[in-house]
């Protein structure tokens, strides 16, 4: 298995939505449609990733910064290509973007069980806040929005934790 990692662009957002159509839980209506992922992307400071596998669409992490504070907006993996260590793989190249864009921070919103938050919690990610009853399943039972930050300074003294 050869796993590739590219940036991309506006062009791009038919591979994005490729995985958008199969990673994200239909149930929790999570995932973007093209126009919202089209116009995000002609704003300043905002970036894709996508991941591919043996040539075939396997990932995507979209991302922006905004002065020293950066965000994951949405990171999904094929389901086909989960458990291969993709999602971190794009987890790693977005945070060493956005220290490179001068980010000290990267945030990012996770449902409360997501199975992505054992892939966030073991990259150093920690609770932040909390939206309670944020997210609403089809069946109407309601899940907790959990506010993730991990510190992008490479000096430990200077690691983020919650307060």
């Amino acid at each position: 298995m050869s796993i590739a990692l590219r940036e991309g662009g506006i062009r791009d957002v038919e591979e994005m939505m490729i995985t958008m159509d199969e990673a994200f839980d239909a149930a929790f209506g999570e995932a973007w449609t093209k126009p919202q992922c089209q116009g995000l992307m002609t704003l300043p400071g905002v970036w894709v990733t996508l991941a591919t596998v043996d040539g075939e669409p396997a990932g995507f992490a979209l991302n922006r910064v905004i002065c020293d504070e950066a965000e994951l907006l949405l990171l999904g993996v094929r389901p086909a290509y989960q458990g291969r260590g993709i999602g971190r793989a794009l987890l790693e190249r977005s945070r060493e973007l956005a220290r490179q864009q001068g980010a000290e921070r990267l945030h990012l919103e996770v449902r409360h069980g997501n199975k992505a938050l054992f892939l966030y919690q073991s990259a150093g990610f920690s609770e932040v806040g909390r939206r309670r009853g944020y997210y609403r399943g089809r069946d109407g039972q309601l899940f907790d929005a959990l506010t993730l930050a991990s510190s992008l300074l490479i000096d430990d003294r200077y690691t983020f934790h919650r307060k």
